[in-house]
């Protein structure tokens, strides 16, 4: 035991000391194709619900759409805590790629059956299907990256896949604003948008698009190595030099690599993920702590991503204004991506959060005090999506160091997939108060959960630049 213990210990370190993503780019392109399409289909209903309930729900009204997006919402997101909670422990015992095609083939057929649904009920259970799919893919794939990033650059690496994420999420927005929207000139609409009463099922297409795009994923995730993290937890040496040494091999043809340090890992049980989590009093105080984040943060993100468009309807804007003031309002979200993976290394974790909740809520006043005034409309959706979105892909790496490998994915999954119930609780308590709320006091409202959200995280720990053994043993 102790001559392989020192042979993991011999493979970690050596895997630490890659200072560079040392996996093909081409990689990096498929771990992001991927995450576009799981992000497209969490943002794909945002602009076309009003379509969706006017062709489902008896007496929709883009006024009254905002009491019908909550249960579709919620019901994704109990998926997305399903799957999550099922799947993703499966990654920790089985290994992260092959649930990494499960997840994706999951979401396929839950947007296929989205794209056919012929009432509100089905509408409703193919959107839960497709959160099973959804929350556990999130995990794996965070996981995944955390495990293969160099040690300085796991914030960095994460918000790099994320980007895909702010493409996916700007593509199921638009592609919604085009087919689900009446066309109206510049600044009130697209002049080039589709819906009309002899084109109304444009909806449809863009659960279909999403169900394509998950084909692709899934053909594309077959090329990806098992994380070496995971196969030394497993015993599996060999398998793990194997990879190692290749990426050693790629990081040399950049920079010569310094000499391994000694390193022995400490020994662990091997528990079944949950006992090692909830049975762990620092895990347990760690998973506590996270679930409460997540779900208050949640609360406004999910108001945000998901009904946007629909909150603006309630509030007496028309479809296609509301839905371009959401479309351009994505470009804050590839923005802030972007900003991420530039500085994400710069700060501790948890002070991100604080910067993130205040920029949000500078982007909410904006949007309250536009009246009539479009572009600051549009600025202010600006700021909206990049402060709310800054939030995540920081705060995705920070929940992965927070768990040992053997239990690292089902961590993610208890802490991420518990708090998406906030999404769907906060649109089903406060989408129906928006319209006698006002402007301003909704947005207080909504973002008041992400600064309460970043007040819980203060009492986190620290865990830049620190090795993931170190940090969880």
């Amino acid at each position: 035991m102790d001559i392989e213990r020192k042979s993991s210990g011999n493979l970690l370190a050596r895997l630490d000391r890659i200072p560079v993503w040392a996996l093909p780019r081409l990689f990096a392109g498929i771990i992001g194709i991927g995450f576009l399409f799981t992000f497209y289909d969490i943002f794909d209903i945002n602009v076309s619900f009003i379509e969706t309930c006017s062709q489902l729900v008896p007496g929709c009204t883009p006024q009254n759409a905002a009491n019908a997006i909550g249960l579709p919402v919620l019901l994704n997101l109990f998926g997305y805590v399903i799957g999550t909670l099922i799947l993703s422990p499966l990654a920790d015992r089985a290994g992260r790629r092959d649930l990494l095609l499960i997840t994706m083939v999951l979401t396929g057929i839950g947007s296929a059956l989205t794209a056919v649904a012929g009432n509100y009920s089905w509408f409703v259970i193919a959107r839960l299907i497709t959160g099973i799919g959804i929350g556990a893919d999130l995990a794996i794939v965070n996981t995944y990256i955390g495990e293969m990033a160099p040690r300085a650059g796991r914030a960095r690496y994460t918000a790099m896949i994320f980007i895909f994420s702010a493409l996916g999420a700007m593509l199921g927005i638009w592609v919604g604003l085009w087919l689900t929207t009446p066309p109206a000139r510049l600044p009130f609409g697209l002049p080039f948008a589709l819906a009309s009463p002899g084109f109304d099922q444009g909806w449809r297409l863009m659960y279909a698009v999403g169900a394509l795009l998950a084909l692709v994923g899934v053909f594309l995730r077959f090329r990806l190595p098992e994380s070496p993290r995971w196969l030394i937890a497993r015993g599996r040496l060999g398998e793990a030099e194997a990879v190692i040494t290749e990426m050693e091999a790629r990081a040399r043809a950049i920079a010569p690599l310094p000499a391994p340090p000694v390193f022995t890992p400490p020994q662990v049980a091997d528990e079944l993920p949950f006992r090692a989590i909830l049975r762990n009093r620092v895990y347990l105080r760690r998973t506590i702590l996270l679930v409460c984040m997540w779900f208050s943060a949640y609360v406004t993100v999910y108001s945000f991503a998901a009904g946007f468009t629909t909150l603006l309807a309630a509030l007496g804007y028309p479809p296609p204004e509301a839905g371009l003031i959401t479309a351009m309002g994505t470009l804050g979200f590839l923005l802030c991506a972007v900003v991420a993976y530039g500085f994400g290394e710069h700060l501790e974790r948890k002070s991100w959060m604080p910067l993130s909740a205040a920029i949000t809520l500078l982007g909410g006043i904006l949007v309250a005090l536009t009246g009539s005034t479009i572009p600051l409309g549009i600025l202010g959706a600006i700021v909206v999506f990049f402060g709310f979105n800054l939030w995540v892909p920081i705060a995705y790496a920070w929940s992965i160091e927070n768990y040992p490998t053997r239990a690292r994915t089902t961590g993610f999954a208890l802490v991420d997939g518990v708090g998406h119930l906030g999404g769907g609780v906060g649109l089903i308590v406060i989408a129906p108060l928006i319209p006698h709320l006002g402007v301003l006091a909704s947005m207080m409202l909504i973002i008041g959960f992400l600064v309460l959200a970043a007040i819980i995280a203060q009492f986190g720990i620290g865990t830049r630049d620190l090795r993931l053994e170190e940090i969880s043993p």
